[in-house]
């Protein structure tokens, strides 16, 4: 006779719930907190970021305590929000992993690209530049800066000091920079 009071009640007043589902349902509330500590736990099974657990238990609750009229009375109540708890993990990863912005390389993240037109004529003008420098000056410079190849082994090849190998560079350098139109100092 009660079931059917129950069943007549639902019927005529959809939107109510009658009183022993009130208690009903907040006997199941305190039994969720309860398993808070568990649920804490499980989710760190699936993140190891502890933030990332905590918005996984939250979720989890917030979906359960919506739906507890689904939970059959008589189940575990642990076992059910480890389902919940699953099931809204693996849903998050197919969309995560299906949506993921930036998982592929994209151009958008490179920046901007500088133009290298600017680099090749200044490569023209540096070699058009060593070109016009006297040949000791030149030979030195390749030697040393642009094969590089050691102070000591530079004097031993043009048959001079050390200082004599270092002056040539420098003076190189300060002609480069002065044809080149750039500041030595």
């Amino acid at each position: 006779m009660r079931a059917n009071a129950a069943g007549y009640a639902m019927r005529r007043f959809p939107g109510r719930r009658l009183v022993s589902d009130m208690y009903r349902t907040a006997g199941l509330q305190d039994e969720i907190v309860e398993l808070i500590p568990a649920l804490r736990a499980f989710a760190r099974s699936f993140h190891r970021n502890a933030n990332d657990a905590d918005d996984l238990v939250q979720e989890t609750l917030a979906k359960a305590l919506a739906n507890l009229d689904q939970f059959d009375q008589g189940t575990r109540l642990k076992s059910w929000l480890f389902t919940i708890m699953r099931n809204t993990f693996c849903t998050k990863f197919r969309i995560t992993r299906r949506e993921a912005p930036g998982a592929n390389k994209c151009v958008s993240g490179d920046g901007v690209a500088q133009p290298s037109q600017e680099w090749t004529i200044r490569a023209k003008e540096l070699e058009e530049a060593c070109n016009l420098l006297p040949e000791h000056y030149r030979s030195v410079l390749q030697y040393v800066v642009i094969e590089g190849r050691s102070y000591d082994a530079a004097a031993e090849r043009f048959g001079c000091a050390i200082g004599t190998v270092k002056s040539r560079i420098n003076r190189a350098r300060q002609q480069l920079a002065a044809r080149l139109g750039e500041d030595t100092h």
